[in-house]
């Protein structure tokens, strides 16, 4: 590692704390894929927590919310238990409940002594002390976007992409950037020579599990998100949130069915593009597995 990135990496944990989410095991391989690549490129370690277990999604919180707390929290019980002070949760989903949690727990002493019982009877126990952190938030304010640019092989210089972050990561709490206009990745990618494409639509929801339940109304959904990147000359959609990815990707061609569009637009996950940035391979990301190829201009990026 050069002196400058030693410089800009000062202060950065060398390893942290991983809750991949059962997503991120399914559908969305690919972001796992990709985001161990960019740590490891960076010179940063990921440590899988041990023995975690599903979070229990924001339906759940729905049906019953002490057990629902219960599981999240064994999770944090889990990473409080390997000396960890800080979790990363690249999940929008996961982040969410996670946070939540936290939250909950610290607001309700009721629900904090319940939730301790729980926990008490797999001989674990939870003191709040646990940060929850998305990797967008580790990559841009722990590692810094001056790191990430120093350690680019590649230029993305000619390449228009739409900034979405999903309704999740940042709400409901105001978390490491603004709740209705975050610029994170605004800032990183234009910092690597992308463009921005205007996309006011960056925190609208993607319509989530609707696709299962009304799915008209979840296509439409998709079919605005389209169109704003569309009309606004993006060659990509980029995204920090797994359920976004499938909607949005998976489901274009059910759009064009539906509405009569031919949209054929590749939906990247924030750190596949950070990735070809940083000169990782297609493989390493898991950009075989997206089902809409890259086209130029980000095709010559995997040379």
């Amino acid at each position: 590692m050069s002196p400058d990135r030693q410089d800009h990496l000062r202060g950065a944990p060398m390893e942290y704390l991983y809750y991949p989410g059962c997503s991120l095991e399914s559908a969305g391989k690919p972001y796992d894929e990709s985001l161990r690549a960019v740590f490891r490129t960076l010179g940063l370690g990921l440590k899988e927590l041990d023995d975690w277990n599903c979070c229990g999604a924001t339906m759940y919180m729905s049906v019953d919310e002490t057990v629902s707390l219960a599981i999240s929290a064994r999770n944090l019980a889990l990473a409080q238990k390997d000396g960890n002070r800080e979790l990363v949760a690249p999940c929008s989903a996961c982040y969410t409940v996670l946070l939540k949690t936290n939250r909950f727990l610290r607001e309700s002493p009721q629900l904090k002594k319940k939730v301790d019982r729980i926990l008490g009877e797999a001989g674990l126990q939870y003191d709040l002390n646990v940060t929850i952190r998305h990797p967008l938030d580790v990559l841009v304010n722990d590692i810094g976007i001056e790191a990430a640019a120093l350690a680019a092989k590649r230029s993305l210089e000619g390449v228009t992409f739409a900034p979405y972050y999903g309704c999740q990561i940042v709400r409901p709490e105001r978390g490491f950037d603004d709740r209705e206009f975050p610029s994170s990745m605004d800032r990183l990618f234009e910092r690597l020579g992308a463009k921005s494409a205007y996309f006011p639509l960056k925190t609208r929801c993607c319509g989530g599990m609707l696709m299962t339940t009304f799915p008209r109304v979840c296509l439409q959904l998709v079919k605005d998100l389209l169109e704003c990147a569309a009309e606004n000359d993006a060659h990509c959609i980029v995204t920090t949130c797994p359920l976004c990815q499938v909607n949005v990707e998976v489901y274009q061609k059910r759009v064009n069915n539906a509405f009569g569009t031919s949209y054929e637009i590749p939906v990247l996950f924030f750190t596949q593009l950070l990735g070809l940035a940083l000169g990782c391979s297609e493989k390493e990301l898991g950009l075989q597995r997206n089902l809409i190829a890259l086209k130029v201009p980000l095709s010559p990026l995997l040379a």
